[in-house]
């Protein structure tokens, strides 16, 4: 299985949660105000639903993916 680039995922994680949560950034601000958020569950489902989609992409992108039964 291909390793995948840190920066990346990193910039994948900060996309959902911009696109989805409306969270600006996923670094720490040592503020509770900045740093805890109140979303709605439909904006979890649809993080969660893009985090799966891409995750089946990569999969189906790497060149040494294999199906296993």
């Amino acid at each position: 299985m291909k390793k995948q680039n840190p920066k990346a995922i990193q910039d994948l994680f900060e996309k959902i949660a911009l696109d989805h949560l409306f969270i600006q950034t996923l670094e720490t601000q040592m503020s509770d105000r900045l740093d805890f958020h109140e979303v709605s569950v439909w904006g979890v489902k649809s993080a969660l639903q893009a985090a799966f989609e891409a995750g089946r992409m990569a999969a189906t992108q790497s060149p040494t993916h294999t199906n296993r039964a």
